[in-house]
């Protein structure tokens, strides 16, 4: 009897043991995921991700470098890094390079792996591919990768999935942040050089943007003398401009990234058109220029060093519409019928003004006139 009580005491408190540890495990795991959550990266980087590529040790001797914001120290010690691996690629999206110059007009589309619905909507509407006025419109959305583990590869696989239902995405193993956008148009330039090298004109512009794909094939068939081989640059020109100094702007460029107070003009990167031989150009340029993490100002360095000039073009509208009265409806076709684009974009108010400014009954007066 006694050894059966025995027995069961010693069973008894085995269970009690095995339930602590595995309430302790428990409690342990919780603890390091907390932890490892309020560790994450404040500044997204770009990740040494391309092979052969290491950091520049150099940048650790830069003046004031320990007292940068992470993200730039980042940005310092991977400056160098240009080749990274494609995941998801497009090749025969003009025809294949001798068949390219039948693309008219190319609308190459920054976007974010997160960013599916914005997408869904620029396909069904100004950014469809089409033949207009008897020229081909073409899409590409240009994508590094986003977050890490597990959500990284849903995200990577929604947009394999989109990809091999629309042919329409370039994305690669880069981090997508703001300061890797000077990549991402460099790396689109190189994959535009060897398949699409005499396509006749760029959109190039943000995934939320409202354009007017009809109102830009009518303004680039209307460049006397140039079917896209000679060069044109057009947008909202901002000039007269230096790198902003601020540490709490997203905009911040400190000394130890760019020592010059002062900016060639550019123009504003929400979306610009170009014709192909200006997309070469600055390709070319860029073999011989460090990278500037603010991609608009970096392709107005290009124009600069080729001795070419940006213009201006009232049509485009990165810093939005300057509508005349507080009391209307700044969502009025009206003021958006005659536009080649507006930035910042809510992507349902693109779908319903896509459909709104082709309405063949919308009446339009002085009062709605830009």
């Amino acid at each position: 009897m006694r050894r059966k009580n025995f027995l069961m005491i010693a069973l008894l408190l085995t269970g009690v043991v095995c339930l602590v540890t595995f309430m302790n495990k428990n409690d342990f795991e919780n603890d390091v995921t907390l932890k490892s959550k309020d560790n994450l990266p404040r500044f997204e980087t770009l990740q040494p991700l391309s092979s052969g590529c290491q950091q520049n040790m150099s940048a650790y001797d830069v003046n004031g470098f320990s007292t940068l914001p992470n993200h730039i120290q980042d940005f310092l010690l991977y400056q160098h890094c240009r080749s990274f691996p494609m995941l998801l690629d497009v090749p025969n999206k003009c025809g294949g390079p001798q068949n390219s110059a039948d693309v008219f007009l190319l609308l190459v589309i920054k976007s974010s792996p997160e960013n599916y619905e914005r997408r869904e909507v620029l396909r069904k509407t100004w950014a469809k591919e089409k033949l207009h006025k008897g020229v081909w419109i073409r899409r590409v959305f240009i994508i590094g990768t986003s977050r890490t583990g597990f959500e990284k590869h849903r995200l990577n696989n929604l947009l394999k999935l989109e990809n091999s239902e629309n042919k329409d995405i370039l994305q690669w193993e880069f981090n997508d942040s703001f300061f890797n956008l000077t990549m991402k148009q460099i790396l689109f330039l190189e994959w535009m050089e060897r398949w699409c090298p005499h396509t006749r004109f760029l959109l190039n512009g943000d995934d939320d943007i409202f354009a007017n794909t009809f109102n830009m094939v009518e303004y680039l068939q209307g460049q006397k003398g140039n079917d896209g081989s000679k060069h044109l640059f057009t947008g909202h020109l901002i000039q007269n401009v230096g790198p902003i100094r601020h540490p709490s702007s997203k905009y911040f460029v400190p000394v130890q990234v760019q020592e010059s107070e002062s900016y060639p003009p550019y123009c504003g990167g929400g979306g610009f058109l170009l014709s192909g031989f200006t997309a070469k150009t600055i390709y070319n340029m860029s073999h011989s220029i460090d990278l500037l993490p603010i991609d608009d100002v970096y392709m107005g360095m290009c124009l600069q060093k080729a001795g070419l000039k940006p213009t201006s073009h009232l049509g485009v509208r990165t810093a939005g519409l300057l509508i005349p009265a507080a009391n209307v409806d700044k969502f009025h076709p009206c003021y958006y019928r005659e536009i080649i684009l507006v930035h910042r974009f809510p992507p349902h108010m693109i779908f319903v003004m896509w459909n709104e400014i082709q309405n063949p009954h919308l009446q339009c007066g002085r009062t709605k006139s830009l």
